[in-house]
């Protein structure tokens, strides 16, 4: 049987290394959204291998630590010179394409961005597989439970809480009191804290062995921005499949807290607009954008196009031309004009040697 695509630009397939076995996408059902994580390819058809469609990852792993990211990003062999990054301090209306040099949309990228995260592993977990599920490609990083090497990618933040004895606004949380790594060892912990939530990639973040030697860098925006962090990361779906992780992390600093509140209801707000202004040239323009922390450094915009949108069950993934790099995997792709219906969890998974680059899979 063919492989069937929806809005397909003729992705060269040869050069991918294993081919997804996807069947035709029908139509979509935006109010659809299962809240389980289970994923049957083993029923998809393709014309040449069957399997998981998988590439190259696309983590920075560096020996020395954070002292030799920057060593990795003047090396790279994939994207020399990185032309076609633009360092979020400097990103512009101007880099965006003729007829999409619009401030809700520049303003929309500028708090993606503000909501970029890189996250930091240090440890691997002895319970990654040794092959991507049904096939015979190894898994990243499944020979690696010795070894404490710094992994990083990017992440995001959606959905902000405040908390005050356990109570927030339209419920309750498992806690009374803080649960910080201070506060965990702590004859007084505080009463205030503020919950949030990071997507990333399962190959970036595997299990709550990972999670426990897990840190995120926020408002990395230049080489020089302050070094803000939360190493407090409980791990609440993952689906290797899908390639998707999903943890929650805390934070009781009083400024830090108040500062991801504002930013969230902002979020909301202008995303609501972009939402409602573009699903009309989804097909047409194909306009993707997606803000990572490449080789590990601060955060990067590049702007593309999605070329196939492929159906794995009711949910789908994307290849794309949006440029990306060794610590971009877990970064949010955005298709706009798409609603994601659980916000945000379409995410960078790797890169084919064709050029192309593919998602994991999202409800989208």
């Amino acid at each position: 049987m063919k492989l069937q695509v929806y809005e397909s630009a003729h992705v060269c397939l040869k050069d991918q290394t294993v081919l997804a076995d996807f069947s035709s996408l029908g139509d979509e059902n935006p109010d659809t959204y299962p809240h389980h994580f289970t994923c049957d390819q083993s029923k998809v058809q393709s014309d040449d291998v069957e399997g998981p469609l998988i590439g190259d990852h696309e983590t920075q792993e560096s020996e020395g630590e954070e002292a030799d990211l920057h060593k990795y990003l003047v090396g790279c062999k994939k994207n020399p010179g990185h032309s076609q990054f633009i360092p979020v301090d400097t990103f512009t209306l101007k880099h965006l394409p003729e007829g999409f040099q619009d401030n809700d949309l520049y303003e929309y990228i500028k708090v993606t961005a503000d909501f970029t995260v890189r996250v930091d592993v240090r440890m691997s977990s002895p319970h990654r597989p040794k092959f991507y599920p049904k096939t015979t490609q190894q898994y990243p990083f499944s020979n690696m439970s010795e070894r404490r090497n710094l992994i990083t990618g990017s992440g995001n933040v959606l959905y902000v809480n405040e908390f005050q004895d356990g109570d927030k606004q339209d419920g309750r949380t498992a806690y009374t009191k803080c649960w910080c790594r201070k506060c965990e060892v702590s004859n007084s912990p505080s009463n205030v804290w503020w919950e949030f939530q990071v997507y990333t990639a399962t190959h970036v973040v595997f299990d709550a062995i990972e999670a426990n030697h897990t840190t995120l860098r926020l408002f990395y925006d230049r080489d020089e921005s302050p070094v803000v962090s939360v190493d407090k990361v409980s791990v609440r779906y993952v689906n290797i499949e899908y390639d998707w992780c999903l943890f929650k992390c805390v934070t009781c600093d009083k400024n830090l807290g108040n500062k991801l509140m504002e930013m969230w209801k902002h979020y909301v707000n202008v995303r609501r607009k972009v939402w409602d202004k573009y699903p009309a040239s989804r097909s047409k323009h194909k306009l993707t954008f997606i803000v990572s922390h490449h080789h590990g450094c601060s955060k990067q915009v590049s702007v593309g196009q999605w070329k196939d949108r492929l159906k794995v069950g009711d949910r789908s993934k994307f290849t794309y031309t949006t440029f990306t790099c060794p610590g971009s995997s877990g970064a949010h792709v955005h298709c706009l004009g798409y609603r994601d219906l659980t916000w945000s969890d379409l995410v960078h998974s790797g890169s084919f040697k064709s050029g192309f680059n593919y998602s994991g899979v999202g409800s989208i």
